[in-house]
Protein backbone atom coordinates (compact mmCIF):
# COMPACT_ATOMS: atom_id res chain seq x y z
CA UNK A 1 0.00 0.00 0.00
CA UNK A 2 3.21 2.40 0.67
CA UNK A 3 4.38 1.54 -2.78
CA UNK A 4 1.19 2.68 -4.31
CA UNK A 5 0.53 5.75 -2.47
CA UNK A 6 4.22 6.75 -3.41
CA UNK A 7 3.89 6.02 -6.59
CA UNK A 8 0.74 7.97 -6.90
CA UNK A 9 2.37 10.95 -5.13
CA UNK A 10 5.05 10.92 -7.88
CA UNK A 11 2.63 10.57 -11.01
CA UNK A 12 1.65 14.51 -10.88
CA UNK A 13 5.49 15.15 -11.58
CA UNK A 14 6.19 12.40 -14.00
CA UNK A 15 3.18 12.75 -15.88
CA UNK A 16 1.43 16.03 -15.31
CA UNK A 17 -0.78 16.28 -18.26
CA UNK A 18 -2.26 12.88 -17.95
CA UNK A 19 -2.70 13.94 -14.43
CA UNK A 20 -4.46 17.19 -15.64
CA UNK A 21 -6.89 15.11 -17.85
CA UNK A 22 -7.73 12.64 -15.16
CA UNK A 23 -8.29 15.03 -12.78
CA UNK A 24 -10.34 17.24 -15.19
CA UNK A 25 -12.66 13.73 -15.87
CA UNK A 26 -13.20 12.76 -11.97
CA UNK A 27 -13.94 15.93 -11.19
CA UNK A 28 -16.67 16.88 -13.58
CA UNK A 29 -18.04 13.17 -13.10
CA UNK A 30 -18.57 13.90 -9.05
CA UNK A 31 -20.06 17.17 -9.99
CA UNK A 32 -22.66 15.83 -11.95
CA UNK A 33 -23.62 13.42 -8.61
CA UNK A 34 -24.07 16.53 -6.24
CA UNK A 35 -27.96 16.72 -6.87
CA UNK A 36 -28.92 12.88 -6.35
CA UNK A 37 -25.97 12.44 -3.39
CA UNK A 38 -27.65 15.15 -1.24
CA UNK A 39 -31.29 13.70 -2.14
CA UNK A 40 -29.86 10.33 -1.63
CA UNK A 41 -28.26 11.54 1.59
CA UNK A 42 -31.53 13.26 3.18
CA UNK A 43 -33.58 9.88 2.35
CA UNK A 44 -31.44 7.31 4.16
CA UNK A 45 -32.35 9.66 7.23
CA UNK A 46 -35.48 9.45 9.07
CA UNK A 47 -36.62 12.55 8.55
CA UNK A 48 -39.50 14.08 6.47
CA UNK A 49 -37.89 15.45 2.91
CA UNK A 50 -40.64 18.35 2.98
CA UNK A 51 -40.15 19.53 6.87
CA UNK A 52 -38.07 22.42 8.00
CA UNK A 53 -34.75 20.07 9.13
CA UNK A 54 -35.16 17.97 5.30
CA UNK A 55 -34.54 21.16 3.52
CA UNK A 56 -31.87 22.51 5.61
CA UNK A 57 -30.07 19.07 5.49
CA UNK A 58 -30.87 18.94 1.82
CA UNK A 59 -29.31 22.41 1.75
CA UNK A 60 -26.04 21.21 3.61
CA UNK A 61 -25.76 18.13 1.79
CA UNK A 62 -25.76 19.65 -1.65
CA UNK A 63 -23.82 23.12 -1.07
CA UNK A 64 -20.90 21.60 1.45
CA UNK A 65 -19.70 19.20 -1.99
CA UNK A 66 -20.62 21.40 -5.00
CA UNK A 67 -18.46 24.81 -3.16
CA UNK A 68 -15.48 22.94 -1.73
CA UNK A 69 -15.45 20.98 -5.44
CA UNK A 70 -15.63 24.42 -7.28
CA UNK A 71 -13.44 25.92 -4.62
CA UNK A 72 -10.55 22.77 -5.17
CA UNK A 73 -10.59 23.20 -8.68
CA UNK A 74 -10.57 26.99 -9.18
CA UNK A 75 -7.72 26.87 -6.33
CA UNK A 76 -5.71 24.39 -8.59
CA UNK A 77 -6.13 25.71 -11.46
CA UNK A 78 -5.22 29.54 -9.43
CA UNK A 79 -2.66 28.33 -7.74
CA UNK A 80 -0.43 27.40 -11.42
CA UNK A 81 -1.72 30.65 -12.64
CA UNK A 82 0.15 32.19 -9.38
CA UNK A 83 3.36 30.80 -10.63
CA UNK A 84 3.80 33.27 -12.74
CA UNK A 85 2.87 36.00 -9.91
CA UNK A 86 4.85 35.87 -7.41
CA UNK A 87 5.42 39.24 -4.72
CA UNK A 88 8.88 40.03 -6.65
CA UNK A 89 6.73 39.92 -9.98
CA UNK A 90 3.74 41.70 -8.67
CA UNK A 91 5.90 44.83 -7.37
CA UNK A 92 7.81 44.63 -10.86
CA UNK A 93 4.47 44.50 -13.16
CA UNK A 94 3.41 47.80 -11.13
CA UNK A 95 6.71 49.64 -10.25
CA UNK A 96 7.40 52.62 -12.85
CA UNK A 97 3.77 52.40 -14.33
CA UNK A 98 1.52 56.00 -14.58
CA UNK A 99 -1.57 56.50 -12.56
CA UNK A 100 -4.70 55.22 -13.87
CA UNK A 101 -3.12 51.95 -15.48
CA UNK A 102 -1.24 51.27 -12.51
CA UNK A 103 -4.32 51.35 -10.15
CA UNK A 104 -6.76 48.98 -12.55
CA UNK A 105 -3.15 46.19 -12.97
CA UNK A 106 -3.43 46.73 -9.53
CA UNK A 107 -6.95 45.69 -9.18
CA UNK A 108 -6.72 43.15 -11.31
CA UNK A 109 -3.22 41.74 -9.92
CA UNK A 110 -5.51 41.60 -5.90
CA UNK A 111 -7.96 39.40 -8.03
CA UNK A 112 -5.61 36.81 -9.12
CA UNK A 113 -2.92 36.37 -6.35
CA UNK A 114 -3.72 34.59 -3.34
CA UNK A 115 -3.46 37.49 -0.75
CA UNK A 116 -5.86 37.79 2.11
CA UNK A 117 -6.15 40.78 4.09
CA UNK A 118 -3.18 39.76 6.67
CA UNK A 119 -0.86 38.87 4.21
CA UNK A 120 -1.89 41.77 1.68
CA UNK A 121 -0.35 44.06 4.55
CA UNK A 122 3.79 42.75 3.96
CA UNK A 123 2.76 43.07 0.33
CA UNK A 124 1.61 46.61 1.24
CA UNK A 125 5.19 47.31 2.76
CA UNK A 126 7.36 45.87 -0.29
CA UNK A 127 5.17 47.81 -2.71
CA UNK A 128 6.47 50.96 -0.68
CA UNK A 129 9.73 49.89 -0.84
CA UNK A 130 9.81 49.38 -4.33
CA UNK A 131 8.60 53.10 -4.88
CA UNK A 132 4.66 52.11 -6.02
CA UNK A 133 2.82 55.29 -5.93
CA UNK A 134 0.47 54.57 -2.77
CA UNK A 135 -2.80 55.19 -4.32
CA UNK A 136 -1.83 52.18 -6.64
CA UNK A 137 -0.75 50.39 -3.36
CA UNK A 138 -4.42 50.62 -2.03
CA UNK A 139 -6.03 49.73 -5.12
CA UNK A 140 -4.46 46.25 -4.71
CA UNK A 141 -5.13 46.38 -0.83
CA UNK A 142 -8.74 46.99 -1.18
CA UNK A 143 -9.04 44.31 -3.61
CA UNK A 144 -7.34 41.68 -2.87
CA UNK A 145 -9.47 40.51 0.49
CA UNK A 146 -12.39 41.46 -1.12
CA UNK A 147 -12.59 40.03 -4.72
CA UNK A 148 -10.57 36.90 -4.61
CA UNK A 149 -10.71 33.54 -6.34
CA UNK A 150 -12.31 31.84 -3.96
CA UNK A 151 -15.12 34.64 -3.26
CA UNK A 152 -15.46 34.40 -7.19
CA UNK A 153 -15.81 30.80 -6.89
CA UNK A 154 -18.22 30.97 -4.37
CA UNK A 155 -20.01 33.16 -5.82
CA UNK A 156 -20.61 31.47 -8.94
CA UNK A 157 -21.49 28.21 -7.34
CA UNK A 158 -24.43 29.77 -5.39
CA UNK A 159 -25.78 32.36 -7.40
CA UNK A 160 -24.42 31.78 -10.88
CA UNK A 161 -22.12 34.04 -13.51
CA UNK A 162 -23.83 37.23 -13.55
CA UNK A 163 -23.95 37.93 -9.96
CA UNK A 164 -19.96 36.36 -9.82
CA UNK A 165 -19.49 38.95 -12.98
CA UNK A 166 -20.98 42.24 -11.54
CA UNK A 167 -19.42 41.65 -8.23
CA UNK A 168 -15.76 40.92 -9.83
CA UNK A 169 -16.83 44.85 -12.28
CA UNK A 170 -17.54 46.42 -9.15
CA UNK A 171 -15.25 45.21 -6.59
CA UNK A 172 -12.28 45.91 -9.19
CA UNK A 173 -14.34 49.36 -9.65
CA UNK A 174 -14.34 50.29 -6.03
CA UNK A 175 -10.59 48.87 -5.69
CA UNK A 176 -9.41 51.35 -8.29
CA UNK A 177 -11.36 54.24 -7.31
CA UNK A 178 -10.37 54.18 -3.72
CA UNK A 179 -6.80 53.80 -5.05
CA UNK A 180 -7.25 56.98 -7.26
CA UNK A 181 -8.96 58.95 -4.43
CA UNK A 182 -5.93 58.08 -2.09
CA UNK A 183 -3.35 58.86 -4.82
CA UNK A 184 -4.71 62.28 -5.20
CA UNK A 185 -5.14 63.31 -1.36
CA UNK A 186 -1.24 62.79 -1.44
CA UNK A 187 -1.62 60.74 2.10
CA UNK A 188 1.78 59.37 1.76
CA UNK A 189 3.25 61.41 5.35
CA UNK A 190 0.43 59.68 6.74
CA UNK A 191 2.07 55.97 6.42
CA UNK A 192 3.88 55.04 10.49
CA UNK A 193 7.49 56.89 10.33
CA UNK A 194 9.33 53.79 10.17
CA UNK A 195 7.81 52.70 6.80
CA UNK A 196 8.62 55.95 5.31
CA UNK A 197 12.08 55.16 6.50
CA UNK A 198 12.57 52.06 4.89
CA UNK A 199 15.24 52.03 2.45
CA UNK A 200 13.99 51.47 -0.96
CA UNK A 201 14.45 48.35 -2.92
CA UNK A 202 14.84 47.26 -6.63
CA UNK A 203 11.19 45.97 -7.93
CA UNK A 204 13.22 43.37 -10.55
CA UNK A 205 12.36 39.91 -11.08
CA UNK A 206 13.90 36.32 -11.03
CA UNK A 207 13.58 35.17 -14.62
CA UNK A 208 13.70 31.51 -13.62
CA UNK A 209 11.10 29.65 -15.68
CA UNK A 210 9.35 26.71 -14.13
CA UNK A 211 8.31 23.16 -15.60
CA UNK A 212 4.74 22.25 -16.32
CA UNK A 213 5.32 19.54 -13.11
CA UNK A 214 6.28 22.61 -10.96
CA UNK A 215 3.18 24.39 -11.74
CA UNK A 216 0.81 21.25 -10.94
CA UNK A 217 2.51 20.66 -7.64
CA UNK A 218 2.08 24.91 -7.15
CA UNK A 219 -1.68 24.11 -7.61
CA UNK A 220 -1.91 20.53 -5.49
CA UNK A 221 -0.01 22.88 -2.93
CA UNK A 222 -2.53 25.84 -2.84
CA UNK A 223 -5.36 23.08 -2.19
CA UNK A 224 -3.44 21.70 0.50
CA UNK A 225 -2.84 25.59 1.73
CA UNK A 226 -6.00 27.24 1.21
CA UNK A 227 -8.55 24.51 0.76
CA UNK A 228 -6.67 23.00 3.97
CA UNK A 229 -7.43 26.24 5.68
CA UNK A 230 -11.04 27.42 4.77
CA UNK A 231 -12.77 24.45 5.22
CA UNK A 232 -13.82 24.31 8.14
CA UNK A 233 -15.20 28.02 7.54
CA UNK A 234 -17.34 26.30 4.67
CA UNK A 235 -18.86 23.97 6.88
CA UNK A 236 -19.82 26.17 9.42
CA UNK A 237 -20.83 29.24 6.67
CA UNK A 238 -22.93 26.50 5.13
CA UNK A 239 -24.56 25.03 8.58
CA UNK A 240 -25.80 28.26 9.24
CA UNK A 241 -27.20 28.90 5.87
CA UNK A 242 -29.15 25.61 5.89
CA UNK A 243 -30.30 26.87 9.15
CA UNK A 244 -31.75 29.93 7.95
CA UNK A 245 -32.63 28.16 4.43
CA UNK A 246 -35.09 25.98 6.84
CA UNK A 247 -36.02 27.90 9.83
CA UNK A 248 -35.81 31.11 9.79
CA UNK A 249 -39.09 32.72 8.56
CA UNK A 250 -39.15 34.55 5.23
CA UNK A 251 -41.37 37.78 6.33
CA UNK A 252 -38.75 38.25 9.31
CA UNK A 253 -35.68 39.14 6.84
CA UNK A 254 -37.90 40.82 4.01
CA UNK A 255 -39.23 43.30 6.52
CA UNK A 256 -35.63 44.90 6.97
CA UNK A 257 -33.64 43.74 4.21
CA UNK A 258 -36.05 42.88 1.24
CA UNK A 259 -35.55 44.87 -1.77
CA UNK A 260 -38.58 47.00 -0.65
CA UNK A 261 -37.05 47.66 2.88
CA UNK A 262 -36.40 51.33 4.47
CA UNK A 263 -33.06 52.94 2.48
CA UNK A 264 -31.23 52.66 5.53
CA UNK A 265 -31.16 48.77 5.20
CA UNK A 266 -27.79 49.21 3.19
CA UNK A 267 -26.01 51.60 5.48
CA UNK A 268 -27.25 49.31 8.33
CA UNK A 269 -25.86 46.00 6.66
CA UNK A 270 -22.56 47.69 5.74
CA UNK A 271 -22.00 48.97 9.79
CA UNK A 272 -23.61 45.25 11.31
CA UNK A 273 -20.88 43.49 9.47
CA UNK A 274 -17.55 45.98 10.43
CA UNK A 275 -17.15 44.44 13.95
CA UNK A 276 -17.20 40.63 12.57
CA UNK A 277 -14.46 38.94 11.06
CA UNK A 278 -15.36 36.47 8.69
CA UNK A 279 -13.94 35.09 5.28
CA UNK A 280 -15.74 34.76 2.08
CA UNK A 281 -15.85 31.05 2.33
CA UNK A 282 -17.22 31.37 5.83
CA UNK A 283 -20.03 34.26 4.77
CA UNK A 284 -21.35 33.88 1.60
CA UNK A 285 -22.99 30.38 2.12
CA UNK A 286 -24.91 32.83 4.54
CA UNK A 287 -25.45 35.43 2.14
CA UNK A 288 -27.04 32.48 -0.40
CA UNK A 289 -29.84 31.65 2.75
CA UNK A 290 -30.79 35.50 3.65
CA UNK A 291 -31.41 36.30 -0.69
CA UNK A 292 -33.33 33.18 -0.88
CA UNK A 293 -35.06 34.06 2.09
CA UNK A 294 -36.36 37.75 0.13
CA UNK A 295 -33.03 39.70 1.35
CA UNK A 296 -32.00 42.16 -1.20
CA UNK A 297 -28.95 41.28 -3.12
CA UNK A 298 -27.63 44.35 -2.77
CA UNK A 299 -28.16 44.51 0.87
CA UNK A 300 -26.78 41.10 1.73
CA UNK A 301 -23.38 41.84 -0.39
CA UNK A 302 -22.45 44.86 1.44
CA UNK A 303 -22.79 43.18 4.66
CA UNK A 304 -20.31 40.81 3.20
CA UNK A 305 -18.38 43.20 2.02
CA UNK A 306 -17.93 45.07 4.86
CA UNK A 307 -17.69 41.78 6.92
CA UNK A 308 -14.48 41.32 4.33
CA UNK A 309 -12.89 44.35 4.05
CA UNK A 310 -13.72 46.63 6.86
CA UNK A 311 -12.92 43.93 9.36
CA UNK A 312 -11.22 45.18 12.86
CA UNK A 313 -8.90 43.05 13.14
CA UNK A 314 -7.78 44.14 9.40
CA UNK A 315 -8.30 47.61 10.88
CA UNK A 316 -5.63 46.67 13.71
CA UNK A 317 -3.47 45.14 11.64
CA UNK A 318 -3.13 48.01 9.18
CA UNK A 319 -2.75 50.50 12.46
CA UNK A 320 0.95 48.76 12.54
CA UNK A 321 1.78 50.74 9.18
CA UNK A 322 -0.80 53.83 8.83
CA UNK A 323 -1.87 56.96 10.82
CA UNK A 324 -4.89 56.90 12.55
CA UNK A 325 -5.83 60.02 9.71
CA UNK A 326 -5.04 57.33 6.45
CA UNK A 327 -6.75 54.35 7.85
CA UNK A 328 -10.16 56.72 8.85
CA UNK A 329 -9.31 57.83 5.14
CA UNK A 330 -9.34 54.19 3.80
CA UNK A 331 -12.34 53.21 5.85
CA UNK A 332 -14.47 56.20 4.80
CA UNK A 333 -13.71 55.73 0.96
CA UNK A 334 -14.47 51.82 1.21
CA UNK A 335 -17.60 52.24 3.20
CA UNK A 336 -18.87 54.75 0.51
CA UNK A 337 -18.35 52.33 -2.26
CA UNK A 338 -19.56 49.38 -0.28
CA UNK A 339 -22.60 51.63 -0.17
CA UNK A 340 -22.92 52.36 -3.54
CA UNK A 341 -22.25 48.57 -4.53
CA UNK A 342 -25.07 47.92 -2.30
CA UNK A 343 -27.43 50.69 -3.56
CA UNK A 344 -27.04 49.63 -7.49
CA UNK A 345 -27.52 45.92 -6.91
CA UNK A 346 -30.49 46.51 -5.60
CA UNK A 347 -31.67 49.12 -8.02
CA UNK A 348 -30.26 46.51 -11.37
CA UNK A 349 -31.82 42.96 -9.81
Amino acid sequence: MSTLSAQLFRWPKKQPLAFLLIAVAIWLGLYQLLIPFSEVMVAALPVERQSHLGKSLQFFFYDTPKVLLLLTGVVFVMGMVNTWFTPERTRALLAGRTHGVANVMASALGVVTPFCSCSSVPLFIGFVQARVPLGVTFSFLVTAPMVDTVALTILFSLFGWKIAALYLGFGMALGVMAGLVIGALKQERHLEDWVRAMPQVSADVDPQQLAMADRVAAGMASVREIVGRVWPYVLGGIAVGAGIHGYVPQEFLVSFMGKDAAWWSVPMAVVMGVPMYANTAGILPVIEALTAKGAAMGTALAFMMSVVALSLPEMIILRKVLKLRLIATFVGIVSIGILAVGFIFNAIL
